[in-house]
């Protein structure tokens, strides 16, 4: 049979780069693995025995289809306690399965077919994959040559070589970088998305995970109309397999929001929305002492790296790091993937699968013990021994 009648959307759209390239490495015996974005402290306890007790309780039925009204109560308070914003519970949030289902709707519900859609240039791969299902142009940003930030400059010059687009798919703190914004940053990002009328759908699912000396400012306090919201439970919970997570906008934009996610998902699974409440309302101290021991193990890396004198990019949040391939290795950040997976058993993730802006730099997941990551420095070392 010929499939070549498929949709030609879901046959141009990539897959996920990230993976991908794990597959080629995955079959390599005691690897250690610092190529994905995934919290090792296991799920709170609290958590875990509230989901229990809705199993027990039989509450297994459809919820509503945005959510139990409880959990929307408890995002609605979490995002008023750190952000100091206010959404209606009842029209202005909607629970999801997971952020990535949170970015698939808003991207769907922001473009019509040729809209160009900006995006900065290195982002999260699963970006490009959405706005080409959604039959979007993808209009990458790139922003190496600005210390991996996003400036009003940037967005200028961009719109002024493509003349209009309808939204810019905006994430901090950043992964592939680390990179972060300040208030002053993104008031300034607000006004130029202002100016040119874009929908901004802004994935802070790190917020928690910021190591400046101001707490995490979302966007939308300055841009509220315009923007969508996206968090969730997953990395700032160490709820990654709960797949949870919500969206906050306008009650305009979330109604036309509701059909996407109702078509996907029916209902968010109703026993993790009883552990969720839990989530968003308790566990601010136990946030607090992940952020800590992740500042302690980046604080380990980037000694570990500036004593190898490998460049690096400094995070200002999430968990990861980006370091320049090192003028020692002849190749590519691909090959140094590749080769330091073999020949060390320590898995790294080549940064140009995020874009032509990560070329020539690798990615460091440092969600992993401080025990691991001195073994990896440790290796990385010994593999510096070994091309010098």
């Amino acid at each position: 049979m010929d499939y070549s009648n498929l949709s030609k959307a879901a046959q141009a759209a990539p897959p996920n780069l990230i993976r991908a390239f794990s597959e080629k490495i995955s079959h390599i015996d005691g690897l250690l693995k610092f190529n994905i974005g995934e919290p090792d402290f296991p799920t709170p306890e609290v958590v875990k025995q509230a989901t229990i007790e809705s199993i027990n309780k039989d509450q297994s039925f459809y919820s509503h289809s945005r959510g139990v009204m409880e959990l929307r109560e408890a995002i609605a308070g979490y995002i008023d306690r750190k952000f100091n914003l206010e959404y209606d519970p009842a029209t202005e949030v909607i629970v999801t399965v997971g952020s990535t289902e949170s970015l698939k709707a808003a991207v769907d519900v922001v473009t019509n077919p040729g809209d160009n859609i900006l995006v900065v240039d290195p982002n999260y791969v699963i970006y490009n994959t959405q706005v080409t299902l959604a039959r979007g142009n993808i209009v990458p940003i790139e922003v190496a040559d600005t210390k991996f930030k996003l400036t009003p400059q940037a967005v200028h010059d961009k719109m002024a070589e493509i003349g209009e687009a309808k939204a810019i798919l905006f994430n901090y703190p950043v992964n592939p970088t680390g990179v972060s914004y300040n208030r002053e940053e993104l008031k300034a990002l607000a006004e130029v998305f202002t100016e040119y009328n874009l929908y901004i759908i802004s994935d802070e699912v790190y917020s928690e995970f910021n190591y400046g000396e101001e707490d995490h400012v979302s966007i939308a306090e300055f841009a509220k109309d315009r923007t969508i919201l996206i968090n969730g439970a997953s990395k700032a919970f160490a709820m990654t397999g709960w797949r949870t997570a919500f969206v906050a906008a306008p009650k305009a934009i979330i109604d036309s929001l509701f059909a996407v996610h109702q078509s996907m998902v029916t209902a968010p699974p109703t026993q993790i929305q009883y552990g969720a409440i839990v989530a968003y309302n308790d566990l601010d101290e136990d946030v607090a002492e992940m952020r800590q021991s992740y500042l302690d193990r980046r604080n380990l890396v980037i000694a570990g790296l500036e004593s190898l004198d490998i460049e690096y990019i400094k995070p200002e949040g999430a968990f990861y790091i980006l370091f320049k391939v090192p003028d020692w290795f002849d190749g590519d950040d691909q090959e140094f993937c590749l080769q330091i997976a073999h020949d060390q058993k320590v898995a790294l993730t080549p940064a140009s699968v995020f874009g032509n802006g990560g070329k020539q730099y690798v990615r460091i997941s440092y969600a992993s013990s401080a025990e691991n990551l001195k073994i990896l420095i440790e290796r990385l070392g010994k593999f510096k021994d070994a091309h010098q």
